[in-house]
């Protein structure tokens, strides 16, 4: 069994120390902020009797009568539900059972308010994928309005997907004085397996079978309510919560509309209460999160193989806390971090293979064991991290935690640190005189690590799909899609192009992506460099290549050049792209304003800006307003 006393490994320990230095003068500003905050008051005390009539006016009487009680809790309910999104469909029945688990503990909740959940799943290749990583921001904001009220002592946030959960986590690090506690829903059984899935689209993209084929295997594949069950970015949001201790133990993957699901979240709720003032053990966001939660998320990502949108998300997560993390500190943690999970696209099993092989339990006795994770955090759940070595069970229908397994169920799926499926979390930066990126490459076999050849300029992603169907693209090629950074179309995913270069793969041609657009978590086998900064809209090199230059894809060696004599590269003019079809339809005229103020992907691409960082950096005269 793990025990909290392992100690930390060397890096872990460096790379936490060095965010804690970075971070220490806006960390300071950001803590007295929401220490502020909190003397200000975290509940209905400080409203007036008008406000606080208007309040509660919609109350049955018995929360009404709670409500003017000030020694009792009230939960703020924020919820992503949806009824045409599966992952957020199951949704729609929590609030009821908060507010009824909330009422047997004599307290009250009331739903503060929804966010809009969007479904990349959906918007692929399409012109809304262009709103996605925008929504994040917007759910942030959409949660700020719905906390505004002040009627809470806590807030639970109810999300699952892509943009949701990072977009929740940013606003609850800017309420930061209320106590948080975060509630999935959980992923559907298990439907088509997903090698049989990729065969079925890679056949589709060769015209080797049909729409309807393909329309058969996705819908056999994702076919009931729950998350999609592929471990990409909305997998890798509920692990990282769960690794940040602010889910319940072993409640991330526990199907939805089960027994167990019912009762994880009326047990969320009632610890909510506990976890407030009135409740007597307050534990707000602030005081839980700190950079040690932060390096735990990493870990727990680059240790699942999980979702390099998150090299994006988890910079802003971390800013809105106060807390500066950098590209290098990914790459450091991933040459200490053992791959231990092969989940689809990583290998064929799925998400429920994973619970079912030892789970969440299993993953943090493992990385407890190595030293990999900080075990003294504080969690939602009461306790330090080493308790969630433990997942729930059902004894006479009350919900209980018992020791997870010492042992993988199924090593093909899930491994201990001493026999990894990698020595590494497969998470590269990559540098070089086309930038800043970085590249996934555990689902990358080694002989298509590095790959020279000559670049192709694509400006749009179907630009792209015709050279395909054209058969330009059949040799080595190293495929450039630039102009999809945030700035100039909101940086949306490529998953697209996926097929089509899997094609040319095994044609036997060395193929890799060179994008400041996104892939995601199912960015698969094929070398991507994703997310390069600067992008090309704000003057990235990749503006500055060619069609037929040769340019080299290194990810051993973490680099990524174009061999171009320096000279004519110095000289060489940037392209300039026009815009102007990306920016209006859809709804993508009401984004103008987000996509001039984005920041690099690498800074976390948010809208933001740095939060204590920018209003420290003014207080020193380094930026003015105007800047900003």
């Amino acid at each position: 069994m793990a025990q909290a006393s392992t100690p930390l490994n060397a890096t872990v320990q460096q790379v936490t120390q060095r965010i804690r230095e970075r971070s220490a003068e806006r960390r300071a500003l950001y803590e007295q902020r929401m220490a502020d905050q909190h003397k200000r008051g975290v509940h209905r005390a400080e409203l007036s009797c008008g406000n606080l009539a208007h309040g509660f006016a919609a109350c049955g009487t018995q929360d009404k009568d709670s409500l003017k009680l000030m020694n009792a809790a009230n939960l703020g309910i924020i919820s992503a539900y949806n009824d045409m999104l599966s992952a957020h469909q199951p949704l729609e029945t929590f609030p009821e059972t908060i507010k009824d688990a909330a009422r047997a503990m004599g307290s009250t909740a009331q739903f503060a308010g929804g966010v809009p959940a969007m479904c990349d799943g959906v918007t692929q290749g399409q012109p809304g994928m262009e709103l996605s990583l925008f929504s994040r921001d917007v759910i942030a904001m959409a949660t700020a309005v719905g906390l505004s009220h002040n009627m809470f002592d806590a807030a639970l946030y109810l999300g699952v997907c892509d943009k949701i959960v990072p977009g929740l986590f940013i606003a609850a690090a800017r309420f930061g004085h209320l106590p948080a506690m975060f509630v999935p829903a959980g992923p559907m059984p298990s439907g088509l397996p997903n090698k049989e899935k990729a065969r079925i689209r890679q056949l589709f993209a060769e015209g080797k079978a049909s729409r309807e084929d393909l329309l058969e295997a996705e819908s056999e594949s994702y076919h009931s309510p729950g998350t999609c069950t592929f471990y990409g970015t909305a997998n890798s949001n509920q692990l990282m919560m769960e690794m940040m201790g602010l889910h319940l133990p072993g409640t991330s993957f526990v199907n939805p509309g089960t027994e167990m699901r019912e009762a994880l979240t009326r047990f969320a709720t009632e610890q909510a209460v506990r976890n407030t003032e009135p409740g007597g053990d307050y534990r707000p966001f602030y005081k839980q999160i700190d950079e040690r939660a932060i390096v735990n998320a990493v870990v727990g990502l680059l240790a699942s193989g999980g979702s390099t949108n998150h090299t994006m998300h988890l910079v802003a997560m971390a800013a809105a806390a106060g807390i500066t993390l950098t590209w290098e500190d990914f790459t450091d943690l991933s040459a200490v971090t053992p791959s231990l999970m092969k989940v689809y696209p990583n290998g064929q099993a799925d998400i429920n293979h994973f619970q079912a092989a030892g789970g969440m339990a299993y993953l943090f006795r493992e990385l407890l064991g190595a030293g990999l994770i900080h075990g003294d955090i504080p969690t939602v759940f009461g306790t330090d991290m080493t308790a969630y070595t433990r997942e729930p069970f059902l004894e006479d229908g009350k919900l209980t935690w018992r020791e997870g397994p010492e042992e993988s169920l199924d090593t093909d799926v899930l491994r201990g640190v001493a026999d990894p499926f990698a020595a590494t979390g497969g998470l590269t930066v990559l540098e070089g005189n086309l930038g800043r990126g970085v590249i996934k490459v555990s689902a990358v076999e080694e002989e298509h690590r590095v790959v020279e050849a000559p670049v192709r300029i694509f400006e749009d992603q179907n630009e792209m799909k015709a050279a395909f169907d054209a058969g330009e693209l059949d040799r080595d090629v190293i495929a450039v899609v630039r102009f999809q950074g945030p700035k100039a179309n909101g940086m949306p995913e490529l998953h697209k192009l996926t097929p089509y270069l899997g094609v040319l793969q095994d044609r036997g041609y060395k193929v890799a992506l060179v994008t400041d657009g996104r892939m995601s978590g199912a960015s698969g086998k094929v070398p991507a460099a994703i997310h390069m900064s600067p992008e090309a809209l704000d003057g990235g090199p990749l503006s500055k290549l060619r069609d037929g230059d040769i340019a080299r894809l290194d990810a051993n060696a973490g680099t990524l050049e174009a061999k171009v004599d320096a000279h004519v590269w110095a000289d060489r003019e940037k392209h300039v792209a026009e815009l102007d079809h990306y920016h209006v339809g859809l709804g993508r005229e009401l984004f103008g304003g987000f996509r001039h103020l984005a920041m690099r992907g690498e800074e976390g691409a948010g809208v933001f800006g740095g939060f204590e960082a920018d209003d420290l950096a003014r207080q020193a005269g380094q930026i003015h307003d105007e800047d900003a």
